[in-house]
């Protein structure tokens, strides 16, 4: 279904004035024959249709302010004549149309949980209101979808928890009532699919031997340490998916990431026992250094000449003192070595 884009049609206030004005010429016109008609004279044919048409204009007459239409900036209205597509109003203005025209929008119902679109009281992905409430106005604002929550595996196997936020706009009015049930839930749903099928590509954090590109080359890349590059992705996957509705996906954000509460304790004790590590072996990495340094520094100032025995309890007492947790005790010996 392609858009057509109905232009000229911007006479609303002209409309309006001339339909206030022939009301008020049928309100005269039907004053007049009832005042002629009581008093007794005798209407001539012409009368007789003046009247007529004066009653009929007041009783159908109203038929034609359906023909008016008002639209904000940013707004758009697709019209159908007894289920035709005849075109989409874009562009703030005053309207009129055939009146007998009807605005559709499908996805005039439903709020989803986003910007400029949010039901109070609703907590889900979609809230349905009333009719009542909802025009058939379609919105061409960039709003923000914020997705809910989900919990999904990674690529090893560790349960997570993502959520995203889609900024999107309709770009196409025609395919985007047309050709799918609901535009919006259709958005939804597929920023949930692609949001699980990029995140089973990557894991939490860096891992060994996992390919994240499909190049077949291991890489770094994770949802942690990637967040740019893997909203890039869900963006693009997002985009192939609604393109045939006629919306556009302007920007992809990861706004929430974690472990999933029942691994969440285990993995933050993994975290920590890895940070240890590292420490230690940047601490005992300084201490072997220091030592290596005081030893040359010894030998080039001959302050004391040291046998292989002596090096040795001298570079165990450094590393005890370096690579300790709690402060040294000093022991003096007041003895020799031998």
């Amino acid at each position: 279904m392609e858009e057509k884009i109905i232009k000229g049609h911007k006479n609303g206030m002209a409309m309006l004035l001339l339909i206030l004005a022939l009301y008020i010429i049928a309100v005269v016109g039907t004053i007049l024959g009832v005042a002629m008609t009581e008093a007794g004279r005798v209407l001539v044919f012409g009368g007789v249709a003046l009247l007529v048409v004066c009653i009929a204009w007041l009783v159908l007459g109203w038929i034609f302010l359906c023909g008016l239409k008002v639209l904000k900036p940013q707004e758009a209205l697709v019209l159908t004549l007894f289920g035709k597509y005849v075109g989409t109003l874009k562009g703030e203005g005053f309207y009129y149309v055939n009146p007998f025209c009807s605005g559709v929008n499908p996805a005039a119902k439903t709020r989803l949980n986003q910007s400029g679109d949010v039901d109070g009281g609703g907590k889900g992905v979609s809230v349905k209101v009333d009719a009542e409430t909802a025009g058939k106005r379609i919105s061409l604002k960039i709003m923000t979808l914020n997705n809910n929550r989900q919990k999904i595996n990674d690529c090893l196997g560790n349960p997570v928890e993502i959520g995203i936020a889609v900024m999107w706009r309709v770009v196409d009015t025609a395919k985007a009532v047309f050709d799918v049930d609901n535009y919006k839930e259709y958005l939804s749903l597929q920023c949930d699919s692609a949001l699980r099928n990029i995140v089973r590509i990557y894991p939490y954090d860096v891992a060994p031997n996992v390919d994240t590109t499909g190049d077949g080359i291991a890489d770094e890349g994770s949802l942690r340490g990637s967040s740019e590059v893997v909203a890039g992705r869900i963006k693009d996957e997002i985009q192939s998916k609604v393109a045939q509705a006629g919306l556009e996906i302007i920007e992809a954000r990861i706004t929430y990431l974690a472990y999933a509460p029942e691994i969440a304790a285990v993995m933050l004790q993994r975290q920590q026992a890895s940070a240890i590590i590292d420490a230690r072996k940047m601490i005992v990495d300084g201490a072997v250094g220091m030592v290596e340094m005081a030893l040359e520094r010894l030998s080039e100032k001959q302050v004391v000449e040291l046998d292989e025995e002596r090096k040795a309890a001298m570079v165990s007492n450094l590393l005890v003192v370096l690579c300790g947790n709690r402060d040294a005790q000093p022991v003096v010996n007041s003895g020799s070595l031998y």
